[in-house]
């Protein structure tokens, strides 16, 4: 499935359909370190898909990557599992769920080297132990929304339709200590994103906000400041690599941009637009490998209710962000909303994609220069 336009440099090649899934998928996540894709759902599981490279014929433009199942994990969670979200080290993630609580996923006996494609070293095709539950971390009053590691991996954040944001410490023989209980929203808080390089934690909510918090060393977690702008509900936030900005998603249909001014002020520079239903989910990535842009603060892709995968092109040029839709693709999961999208972080894939959906599919995405 392709979608071309002269008006755009790139277009959007679908390059596997990963089923399996039972009902609606929520959210899919890119292992960091390994060659692991993971996605959760209604169905209360959690389901690990490897991949690796594969010979590419010299006549044609298909994919040179497979793609198969590596696990299904039954979560034990009570209801939906809403998010799903890779420590740094690849070694462990946690689910969300609303049935109010956090887990916390290790593997239990992976021994040995494993390949791209989930092999152990000696080429039996062992892809490691069980994966287990670590740490079950319970406080939410209601439905977890949406959870994530900071970038050193000693954090965890996790938000809940009880208005909260919880700050985890992550401390040795997975356990966790809660840092402070943020209630700075007044509604349903949607979805968590943490700073690059920072100890920076965003927030979205249905009350249009977006929160920004950081930690006192003398006292707790606390909101520095409130960004308003969005008429509606913002469903899902990224920031970008290098993190001088932030990007938010709304079901008021836009996206914005936020850049950082000084350390602790951050304001809205601009207003994308492309979509004509809810924006759900939103991911930023450095752009493609080899691609040398000054000014270039990578690709920035979107995707919500109307079904559309929307890539931009962000740049700086001067003190202003100019945003360039270089790619965009109609009906990515056919009738079906797409809830999630997120780019492949690992060097030499920063061109793939993955989208979830509610037609319980997993489905990966290349954008590719239309000259090829």
């Amino acid at each position: 499935m392709t979608t071309m336009s002269s008006t755009h440099p790139y277009h959007v090649t679908q390059i596997a359909e990963l089923t399996g899934h039972e009902d609606r998928v929520w959210c899919v996540a890119w292992n960091p370190a390994k060659p692991l894709l993971a996605s959760c759902s209604s169905d209360k599981t959690v389901r690990l898909y490897c991949y690796q490279r594969a010979s590419l014929s010299p006549s044609t433009d298909e994919s040179d990557l497979k793609f198969a199942t590596q696990a299904s994990v039954p979560t034990g969670h009570a209801k939906t599992v809403r998010c799903v979200a890779w420590s740094p080290s690849g070694t462990r993630f946690a689910t969300a769920s609303f049935d109010s609580n956090i887990g916390v996923w290790e593997q239990d006996g992976a021994d040995g080297d494993v390949d791209d494609f989930g092999e152990d070293s000696a080429g039996e095709g062992n892809r490691g132990g069980e994966w287990e539950c670590a740490s079950l971390l319970e406080g939410h009053e209601t439905e977890c929304k949406s959870v994530a590691y900071s970038s050193t991996g000693t954090l965890l954040a996790s938000c809940s339709r009880d208005k909260t944001v919880w700050v985890w410490e992550v401390q040795p023989d997975s356990d966790f200590e809660c840092m402070g209980v943020l209630m700075a929203h007044s509604q349903d808080v949607k979805c968590v994103a943490w700073h690059p390089t920072e100890e920076i934690l965003a927030s979205g909510s249905y009350d249009d906000s977006i929160k920004l918090y950081v930690d006192d060393p003398s006292d707790d977690w606390y909101d520095f400041q409130t960004l308003n702008g969005h008429t509606s509900t913002v469903w899902a936030l990224a920031f970008s690599p290098c993190g001088e900005f932030l990007a938010s998603a709304s079901d008021d249909c836009t996206l914005r941009i936020w850049a950082r001014r000084e350390k602790w002020r951050w304001e809205s520079v601009e207003v994308l637009k492309g979509h004509e239903r809810s924006v759900y989910s939103v991911s930023w990535t450095k752009g493609r490998s080899g691609v040398e842009d000054e000014g270039s603060k990578g690709w920035l892709a979107s995707t919500g209710s109307d079904g559309k995968i929307n890539v931009w092109h962000i740049r700086k040029r001067d003190d202003t962000i100019q945003s360039e839709m270089i790619a965009s693709m109609q009906d990515a999961h056919g009738v079906s909303d797409v809830n999630c999208i997120s780019w492949c972080p690992r060097k030499g894939y920063e061109d793939l994609l993955a989208t979830t959906g509610d037609d319980q599919s997993v489905r990966v995405w290349r954008i590719q220069d239309t000259k090829i």
